[in-house]
């Protein structure tokens, strides 16, 4: 749903509301799958894509702050 540009303009506590809520969201969809409720199987799979882009955009601005102190430590 949302692109990796827009997650990356989140602030960190965002980003992290944000992957909590569709891995509940991945939950739900995984119970109505089992119980075959769930109407569109696909939308398991994007559900799986955003929270994966989710935190590969935390992952990166992790990255990004560990280096940026560790640069400041050189200095």
């Amino acid at each position: 749903m949302a692109s990796a540009q827009e997650l990356r303009e989140l602030k960190p506590d965002e980003l992290e509301g944000r992957a909590k809520e569709l891995k509940r969201q991945i939950f739900e969809l995984k119970a109505k799958h089992n119980t075959g409720v769930l109407d569109s199987t696909a939308d398991l799979g994007k559900a799986r894509r955003d929270a994966a882009r989710c935190f590969t955009v935390k992952r990166e601005k992790e990255i990004a702050l560990s280096r940026a102190a560790a640069g400041k430590g050189k200095e």
